[in-house]
This record gives structure tokens, sequence and C-alpha cells, in this order.
């Protein structure tokens, strides 16, 4: 019988909150449909076809030096004025990768853990430059860090060389609460065009590859809910995170026949912070031409300049780049709960994030959801 790749979670959540050392049963490999169906029939297990991920690809941008030596992003999200820094946090970064001797990560911590088959290292500069916005040092006189006190950074490959699918990101989120992450952030989506082109490469009809697209699509839209649900039960043990996704770049506000996009798994997934991206226009901001809707939360996602391979500084511009300034403002108030508290609460965390946006003339809660993320004084 035809056999396809699966990712299998235990998910128990009436156990988790009971164990002494909760854990998540994961297995990843391949299965008939028939076994995967029996898989199913098992209480708390959630199985679903691995789909390929792919990088929220930004929009390459001419290189700017900012003024004043600081990011616009930087002010806007009122981290300058902010008395905290991201002390104490731990932050993750499943992407591409980290060039970990970039002079932006002098004084931290770097953990990589490659979930792709390629190495350690980051050949792409997506992840880098994520990483250098949510917790950069400066570089050449430029503040483009939201956090520059988080001093321990956790950096998950998950994209580039084989990998990765589905199954790299659900073990790589198991990886960064297991290290202790108290924020993931994740710049990649289900490529479900890419996997009905793979289906037809290997001589699947158009519709019956899109219906399979579908169900694998809906299996693992439950996976990632059932594994946000997981995660967040784990802080009554001290282990939990909040996740921060991108909504995604297809959307064509600007394009003759405009249209617009919903927000893409995992952002997509209950229990995940979606990020639209936002521009400038003139002293105000406006939402990005290509952000996608639906999204909880707005951060800086045009011309935002951060670290760039090879030890300087580039420009991009998509949610990839919206979303570590939310988690580098994640940081910030995770440091304010952390003091306060003795503790971090996903759930809470997400509570100060959302509740302290502020809100933009001209911008609708379907672009932007609760408005642009705002560090806290």
């Amino acid at each position: 019988m035809d056999e396809r790749d699966y990712v299998v979670i235990d998910v128990d959540l009436a156990h988790t909150r009971d164990a002494e050392t909760p854990d998540l049963g994961m297995s990843r490999g391949p299965m008939t449909q028939s076994e995967a169906l029996d898989q199913r029939r098992q209480p708390g297990r959630f199985v679903a076809e691995t789909m390929p991920l792919k990088l929220i690809e930004p929009f390459e941008e001419p290189d700017v030096t900012p003024s004043a030596g600081v990011t616009w992003g930087v002010e806007a999200v009122g981290a300058l004025d902010s008395t905290l820094t991201g002390a104490g946090i731990t932050v993750a970064v499943l992407d591409t990768g980290i060039e970990a001797g970039h002079p932006a990560f002098a004084g931290i911590e770097i953990v990589e853990r490659d979930f792709t088959g390629s190495g350690d290292g980051d050949t792409h500069g997506h992840g880098t430059h994520c990483a250098g916005t949510i917790a950069g040092r400066d570089v050449d006189g430029t503040r483009f860090g939201v956090a520059q006190g988080v001093t321990r950074l956790l950096a998950g490959k998950v994209l580039g060389g084989e990998g990765g699918g589905t199954d790299t990101i659900a073990a790589a989120i198991q990886w960064a609460v297991d290290e202790g992450a108290h924020v993931i952030s994740m710049s990649l989506g289900i490529d479900f065009p890419g996997f009905v082109r793979r289906l037809q490469d290997a001589g699947w009809a158009t519709e019956p590859a899109t219906s399979r697209a579908l169900a694998a699509y809906r299996d693992n839209l439950r996976l990632l809910e059932a594994l946000a649900s997981f995660v967040t039960a784990r802080f009554e043990f001290g282990r939990s995170a909040i996740l921060v996704a991108a909504a995604g770049n297809e959307s064509e506000r600007t394009a003759p026949d405009p249209y617009t996009i919903d927000v893409a798994p995992p952002a997509a997934s209950l229990g995940f912070v979606s990020v639209a991206a936002l521009g400038q226009a003139g002293t105000d901001l406006e939402v990005a031409s290509f952000s996608n809707t639906g999204a909880t939360l707005a951060g800086p996602g045009v011309g935002v300049t951060s670290a760039g391979l090879g030890g300087g500084l580039q420009t991009m511009s998509g949610t990839s780049m919206a979303t570590p300034h939310v988690a580098g403002v994640a940081a910030l108030w995770a440091e304010r709960l952390l003091t306060d508290t003795g503790t971090v609460d996903p759930d809470l965390l997400g509570d100060r994030l959302v509740g302290n946006a502020r809100s933009l003339t001209g911008l609708s809660f379907a672009d932007g959801g609760a408005g642009l993320v705002r560090a806290p004084g």
C-alpha cells in the first residue's frame, strides 16, 4: 500500500496537568493511510501527513542607513523609551539558522540546533536578520535590536538543506520549550501550493491532489493547535512559551485587481500570535501591501534594517520582519512579568501584548488585529 510521511503527537492535556514531568510524545515516519486512521482512534493523539514548510520570503530592499542611528521599527514599538531590556528572558528563533559570529550577537549565548540535516549556521540570512531585530546589539552605530538585554538565544534551523516540514516545526517547538524559551518566533508557513505540485509531479491529477492537500492542511492545523495547547499547559511546570508567527506575504493590495489572503498556518492556528506588517506613510503607519489579513497584532515590516550575513547590515520587508519586532516586545513584557510575579505565564503575556497594542487611524481590525505592538514603559 501507498506509504506517506506522518507526524504523530500525543497530547493528553488532562494527564499533562497531573503529571510530575509532562512530556510530549512525538514520532515521525512513513505509514499507510489505514495505519494513520488507526492511530487517530487513540485518545489525545493527533496525526497529520507531513507538509513542506516554506520561508515567508522577504522583499529585498536597498540598504538604508537609519536616521539618528535607530531603525524606525525600534522607535515605533516604543523600545527606546522602555525601562526594560529583556534581561533574564530566553528567545527562540525557528528559521534558517543564525550567523552566530555576527557582531550583533556579541555577548549573547547562542544555542544552535539543526533540524534540516544541513548543519548549523545560516546560508540564507533570513534567520540572522530576524534574530538581530529581536535582540541584536548595535552595529556601526545603528540600533536595530528591540530587546538588547536578552543574553540567550535559541536558533533552531528548520529551513534549509533537506528540511523542513510540519514535523520539523513541531519537533523544533518542543525543543525550544525544553530549552527554556519564553518566546518563540517563527517567520515561516505551510507550503500548500508546493505540496499540491509535489503530488502532481508524482502523477496525481489536480483534483485528487488538491483534495489530499486540503486533508493534510486540516490535520496539520489541528496538530499545531494541540501542540500550542500543550505548550501553554506546561506553564504550570515552569516550562512554557508564547508562540509568535508571521501572517504571510501573499496579499496584493496595490495590484490592478487587488486581493487579500487570510493568515496562513502555523500563524493561523489557535494558540499562536499572528503578525501583520506595517510600513511608514509620511508621519503615519499603514498596512503593507503584501500583508495577509486576520492577524492578532501588527509590527514594523517594511524597510527593516537588521543584521545581514557577513557581519554587516541588510534591509528587508515582509511579515517576517514584523514578527521579530513583536517577539522582541514580547521579551520586554516577559521581563516585566518575571520581575512582578516570578514567572512568565504565556496567556498573561499574550494579554499584555494585545491589551497594550496601539490602534492606528485607518488600520482595520482585519488588517492589523489589535494594532501596533507596544513595549512596556
